[in-house]
């Protein structure tokens, strides 16, 4: 779990609030259900008209990276690698089928089977670098997914605020309605902002930088069953990949 990205949450609303205090407000002041429903409504409905229902339907699975982001165990992959490699050169490539059927991780397996089957280096890396591309780039969508969140809630926001107004105004001779139109069109302002800052743009520059990670670390993998079908010494193999842990 990373804790950082709670610990942040905590800390950037926990400051909103206790600033609201010190200056005298109530936080009762702050939560208007109208203005919410403005902001969220609007701004949910605006990314739905932009994003496919596929990319929509991974943006939410992949925003759970945010919190509980996938293992990266390079070091460990490091020392399989190097294992694989020791193997192939006592029995050969074939050597490895057993361990390619019991591999987990998708992504090796796929490469493993490949050096079983004899594909080439070159094909080897070139079929492996285009699923990773496609994978990145469906990954990439869908950080883009909050990246519209978070541009346009504060334009939301101010439709919600221009929309108070615009009740303020036709009641003028009710000055009881003054007091409830006046709060919705600064707190719906509040809601934009705040989800946009505090939530969507960093959920979606959180994805982005635990997707580089993943890359990197397929890109590691790629690199050493490359090697490995060219038949380099296993230290050569750990010396490159070993290169990705700084």
């Amino acid at each position: 779990m990373d804790a950082l990205t709670l610990v942040g949450v905590v800390m950037a609303i926990g400051a909103i609030l206790l600033g609201n205090m010190l200056e005298g407000g109530h936080v009762e002041s702050l939560i208007q259900m109208t203005a919410f429903l403005i902001v969220m409504g609007g701004t949910l409905g605006a990314v739905m008209v932009q994003t496919p229902l596929k990319v929509f339907i991974h943006a939410w699975k992949r925003a759970l990276w945010v919190v509980l982001p996938p293992k990266v165990a390079a070091k460990e992959t490091i020392e399989k690698i190097v294992e694989w490699s020791q193997i192939a050169r006592k029995e050969g490539l074939l050597g490895l089928q057993d361990i390619a059927e019991e591999e987990t991780d998708a992504f090796s397996k796929k490469g493993l089977q490949m050096l079983v089957d004899g594909s080439e280096p070159e094909v080897i890396r070139k079929v492996l670098e285009i699923e990773l591309s496609i994978d990145e780039s469906r990954d990439n969508n869908a950080a883009k997914v909050f990246e519209g969140f978070g541009g346009y809630s504060p334009t939301i926001g101010i439709i919600g605020a221009v929309m108070g107004l615009i009740h303020v105004m036709n009641n003028l001779a009710d000055p009881s309605a003054l007091g409830p139109g006046i709060a919705v069109a600064f707190v719906a302002t509040i809601y934009g902002v705040g989800l946009a800052n505090i939530f969507f743009l960093p959920i979606a520059n959180k994805m982005k930088t635990v997707i580089g990670h993943q890359v990197q670390f397929r890109e590691m993998i790629i690199d050493g069953l490359v090697s490995l079908a060219e038949g380099e010494h296993p230290r050569s193999i750990e010396n490159k990949l070993n290169s990705y842990l700084g």
